[in-house]
């Protein structure tokens, strides 16, 4: 069963009602997302959890004012990005929103500081590109390239670039998917800490039903809805999952 969403609290970052997305018309049409209802509270880590083509990634998409919904409101605070202009979309991502992908699109001519330093370029208050490094365990490789770093490595300076500026919330679409175990969890505990020390909002999309348990909650998606909201009681740590 989804949330009520009505009334919603102060501190809510997002508040989605009768959200709607279709691809395409008459018998070739993709109902992406089917009506889905949700209220994401401020600082909540969420693991949106369900098989391929489930609307996880649409729902990120619509959240990060990637992609406009076929129905329905889309609420970031009071700005309904439904109804939203294009400039006021793009001005909502480029303040607000971190994405982080399972490919690290990172520029191979460029250090992990530079990478990094290319959004707060545009940040209207950003954090010092050692300091976002530091953060995600990577201090000490400010002046690598890509290509002297390891797969999790270059996922750490993708998420130290998302959260360099500060958003208020971090999109996360399967990022660990193209990695191991073991470097899985030091990408989701770079996620983990952003969420804890910067109390930004994080959405993780995975596959994975092991990697929920590090969230506060577990949204689980079928066929474009939401089929149950479950809380976790006590978070764990990355380092203690096993998949």
């Amino acid at each position: 069963m989804a949330t009520s969403i009505s009334p919603a609290p102060a501190s809510t970052v997002f508040r989605l009602a009768g959200l709607r997305k279709v691809y395409g018309e008459g018998e070739a049409a993709v109902h992406a997302l089917r009506g889905v209802d949700l209220v994401i509270p401020e600082g909540e880590l969420i693991v949106l959890l369900g098989p391929s083509g489930s609307g996880k990634s649409t729902l990120l998409n619509v959240l990060g004012g990637l992609d406009r919904p076929s129905a329905g409101d889309t609420f970031f605070r009071d700005l309904n990005l439904s109804a939203a202009s294009d400039a006021e979309v793009t001005n909502y991502r480029r303040l607000h929103v971190g994405f982080v992908f399972q490919f690290y699109n990172l520029i191979a001519s460029l250090t992990a500081e530079e990478n990094v330093e290319l959004v707060t370029e545009i940040a209207t208050r950003p954090m010092p590109a050692p300091e976002a490094l530091e953060l995600v365990g990577l201090g000490k490789r400010l002046h690598h390239f890509p290509a002297q770093l390891s797969g999790g490595e270059q996922q750490r300076v993708a998420i130290a670039r998302a959260i360099a500026k500060r958003p208020t919330v971090l999109l996360c679409d399967e990022p660990t998917g193209a990695l191991d175990v073991a470097t899985g969890v030091h990408v989701l505990e770079a996620i983990v800490t952003a969420n804890e020390k910067l109390r930004t909002t994080t959405l993780l999309i995975t596959h994975n039903a092991d990697i929920a348990k590090i969230g506060d909650r577990v949204v689980r998606f079928a066929d474009g809805l939401i089929r149950s909201i479950e809380d976790n009681p006590t978070r764990i740590p990355p380092k203690d999952l096993h998949w």
